[in-house]
């Protein structure tokens, strides 16, 4: 019975690896998208293009290798009624943040503070991490959703809303976000 558990317990493990990996997959493209805004708004950054792409490309392959490793646990869990579930609120906040993000983003423009889109961008894509981090059971999203709403809160006072430095915090924010959650550690650790 309880060579049973471990097994079990084992690919509960890997199914939580292979979700952090396509998470950290996300967190790799959306994170080199804010620094490549960040080198195409600044003076300095543009040098830095290149090399964030690449650099993105080969986070979200070493992020694919470990989602490939450990996806046949996560593909035993995929009809499971708490995976649907966290399937459909997952979709749902993500729609619910894309809808918010563009149509404060349309007000905001339309009243002549453009200015401070990507702000506002920036808190709400850390205000959606809150509901995942309780969905997926994923404390660490707590943390990155904190760093982005603190980010959004405080750059623009420290350096104005229209400062690439915003696109900077963000892209760096989901890289580390994303390196934490590959970094090496035991199965049972994941949970």
């Amino acid at each position: 019975m309880q060579a049973m558990q471990t097994v079990q317990g084992e690919a509960q493990g890997q199914a939580i690896l292979a979700g952090r990996a396509v998470g950290a997959m996300f967190f790799f493209a959306f994170g080199g998208l804010w620094l490549t805004g960040w080198a195409l708004n600044s003076h300095r950054g543009k040098a830095w293009i290149v090399p964030i792409i690449v650099a993105a490309a080969v986070l979200f392959g070493v992020a694919r290798r470990r989602y490939q490793r450990h996806a046949p646990a996560l593909a035993l869990e995929k009809d499971s009624p708490e995976r649907r579930r966290a399937g459909r609120i997952f979709n749902i906040v993500n729609s619910a943040q894309w809808i918010v993000i563009v149509g404060l983003g349309l007000v905001l423009r339309n009243t002549g503070h453009g200015a401070w889109i990507i702000p506002m961008a920036i808190g709400i894509v850390g205000l959606h991490f809150f509901p995942l981090a309780a969905v997926f059971k994923n404390p660490p999203h707590y943390v990155t959703g904190a760093a982005m709403v603190a980010l959004a809160l405080l750059y623009p006072l420290l350096a104005g809303p229209a400062s690439p430095i915003g696109f900077l915090g963000a892209g760096i924010i989901l890289w580390l976000s994303a390196a934490w959650a590959l970094r090496p550690g035991r199965i049972a650790a994941a949970s």
